[in-house]
C-alpha cells in the first residue's frame, strides 16, 4: 500500500541512471586516466589534509579579524650584539644597560673644584674634558663588564607554565572518552532517539534488522557533523567557558585525529544508509551532514539565521527514520520533522538565553544576543505551535483522536513557561522553559506512539489467530 508507488518510482529512476552510466563509463575511464596521468606527473597538485587545514585558516581569518586566541607564547628573543672586532663572530648575550650617573662620578673630574674666581672660558673647557673622559670611561665599563644571565627558578618557570595553554598527552584508554566528546555523545543520543520515535511511528511492520541498521547510520552521520563542527569552531571554542575544555581545543587530539575520526564515522555511516535502507535515507543522512556543517556552522558567525538552518538540521533526523521504514517521504514524516523542529526554539533560545555572554565572548550571532526581543517571541510562537502540530496528526492520519487530548496539558505547560520567559526575560524563566523541554520531546513522541495509527497489515498479524475467519466447508 505504501511503497509501489515509491518502489515504481526508484525502479524507473534507477533505469535511467544506469542508462546514463553505461554511456558514460567509456569517457569516465578516459578522464580517470588522465588525471591519474597529471596527478603523477605533478605531485604538488595532490589533495592533501593541509588543504582541508588551508580552507579552516580562511574560514577563521574572513570570519573573525578580531579573534582573541590564547596560545603558547614564544620564547622572548635574545639580544645578538655584534663584536666590531670581528664581523664574522656574533656572540648572544644579555646585558643589562649602565647608569650614566655611576659611570660619570667614577671618571676623575680635575679642575671641577677650582674657585669660583676663575673665567668662564676654562670652566667650559673642563666640563668638556670631564664629559670626554666619562664617555671613554663608559665605554671601558661596558666592554670590561661580564654579561649578566637571568636564572628563572623552579616555582617561577612552573607558574609562567600553568598559566599558557600546553598541550596534553592522550593515553589510548582515554581515546574511547575523548571520541564521545568530540561527537557529542548526548546530542548524538538525542538524534538516534528521534530517528527511532521516526520509525516506530511509520505505519509499515516493524523489522528489527532494519530498525538497527538505520539507527547505526543515523548515529554515524551525528558523529561526523560534530567533528567537523569541532574541528571548525576550535579557535572560537577556546573563548568561551561552556566549550574550552573540548579535546581539541585542550589539544587533546590533533586536528588531523579528528578529522580522520569523522572520515571514518561518515563514509561508512552514509553508505549504510544507502545501500543497506535505501538511497533516500542515504541521501536525507548526506544532506543533514552538509547542512550541519557548511551552513550552519558558518551561519553562527555572519547572521541569526543560523537558528532556523540547525532547526532543520534537527528535524531530519525524524523523517530519515519514517523514510527507512517505509522508502518514501509521506506526510506523516514531515508531521514529525514539524514537531522537531518547533520544539528546538523553545529549548534552544532558553538555553543561549543564559549564555549571552559566552556567545558574545566567541563571536557568535545569537538572536539572544543580537536580537533579545526576537529570541523571547519566536520561543513563544513556536511553543503555541506545537499544540496546532499535535491537532494536524489525527487528520493525517498518523495518531488518533485521542492524542490532541492527552498532549494539551505538556503543550498547555510548555506555552505557558514560554509566555512567563517572553514577560520577565529573566534567568529563571529561561532555566525553567529549558528543563521543561528536555521532558517534554520524549513525552510527546511517547504519547504519540501510543495513539499511532497502524495499518490494515499489523492490525491483520497482530489479530489473534481465534478471531481470523475460518472458511466454510464446500458441501
Amino acid at each position: 500500500m505504501y511503497k509501489t508507488p515509491c518502489s515504481r518510482l526508484s525502479g524507473f529512476v534507477g533505469v535511467s541512471v544506469k542508462q546514463k552510466l553505461v554511456q558514460n563509463v567509456p569517457r569516465c575511464n578516459q578522464i580517470a586516466r588522465s588525471l591519474i596521468h597529471l596527478h603523477k606527473r605533478d605531485p604538488s597538485k595532490w589533495l592533501t589534509y593541509q588543504h582541508l587545514n588551508f580552507l579552516k585558516r580562511q574560514y577563521v581569518s574572513k570570519t573573525s579579524s578580531e579573534l582573541q586566541q590564547r596560545a603558547i607564547p614564544k620564547q622572548s628573543p635574545v639580544l645578538t650584539i655584534v663584536d666590531e672586532r670581528d664581523d664574522s663572530v656574533e656572540r648572544q648575550v644579555e646585558r643589562i644597560p649602565t647608569i650614566e650617573a655611576v659611570a660619570t662620578e667614577a671618571a676623575p673630574q680635575p679642575q671641577d673644584v677650582t674657585s669660583k674666581a676663575q673665567p668662564e672660558v676654562s670652566t667650559l673647557k673642563s666640563k668638556d674634558v670631564a664629559a670626554k673622559k666619562g664617555s671613554v670611561s663608559r665605554v671601558v665599563a661596558t666592554t670590561e663588564e661580564t654579561p649578566h644571565i637571568h636564572v628563572e627558578s623552579n616555582e617561577a618557570k612552573q607558574a609562567r607554565l600553568d598559566r599558557q595553554w600546553k598541550e596534553l598527552k592522550v593515553d589510548v584508554a582515554d581515546l574511547p572518552d575523548v571520541y564521545a566528546r568530540l561527537a557529542k555523545i548526548k546530542l548524538t543520543a538525542l538524534v538516534v532517539t528521534t530517528a527511532a520515535a521516526g520509525y516506530a511511528m511509520a505505519p509499515v511492520p516493524f523489522d528489527p534488522i532494519m530498525f538497527s541498521v538505520s539507527l547505526l547510520g543515523t548515529g554515524l552521520a551525528s558523529c561526523t557533523a560534530n567533528s567537523i563542527n569541532q574541528y571548525f569552531e576550535m579557535p572560537f571554542d577556546s573563548n568561551m567557558n561552556r566549550t574550552k575544555n573540548r579535546p581539541l581545543v585542550r589539544g587533546q587530539i590533533s586536528p588531523l585525529h579528528a578529522v580522520s575520526f569523522a572520515l571514518v564515522c561518515g563514509v561508512p555511516g552514509v553508505a549504510l544508509l544507502t545501500l543497506a535502507v535505501n538511497p533516500l535515507t542515504g541521501f536525507l543522512g548526506a544532506l543533514n551532514i552538509f547542512l550541519y556543517t557548511c551552513c550552519y556552522t558558518p551561519l553562527k558567525r555572519l547572521s541569526i539565521s543560523n537558528t532556523w538552518v540547525g532547526a532543520v538540521v534537527g528535524a531530519i533526523p525524524p523523517v530519515m527514520g519514517w523514510t527507512a521504514a517505509t522508502g518514501c517521504l509521506e506526510p506523516g514524516a514531515l508531521l514529525l520533522g514539524g514537531f522537531l523542529y518547533s520544539w528546538q526554539f523553545p529549548h534552544f533560545n532558553a538555553l543561549s538565553w543564559n549564555l549571552r555572554e559566552d556567545y558574545s565572548r566567541g563571536g557568535y550571532r545569537m538572536m539572544s544576543v543580537t536580537h533579545p526581543a526576537m529570541c523571547k517571541r519566536v520561543a513563544l510562537r513556536h511553543s503555541l505551535g506545537l499544540i496546532g502540530l499535535s491537532a494536524l496528526a489525527p487528520a493525517l492520519d498518523v495518531t488518533s483522536w485521542t492524542f490532541p487530548v492527552i498532549s494539551l496539558p505538556i503543550n498547555l505547560y510548555i506555552s505557558y513557561l514560554a509566555f512567563r520567559f517572553y514577560r520577565r526575560g529573566d534567568r529563571s524563566s529561561a532555566r525553567k522553559l529549558f528543563f521543561c523541554s528536555l521532558w517534554h520531546l520524549p513525552m510527546l513522541l511517547l504519547l504519540a506512539l501510543t495513539c499511532k495509527n497502524y495499518s490494515r497489515k499489523q492490525e491483520d498479524g497482530a489479530r489473534p489467530p481465534a478471531a481470523i475467519p475460518l472458511p466454510l466447508p464446500a458441501n
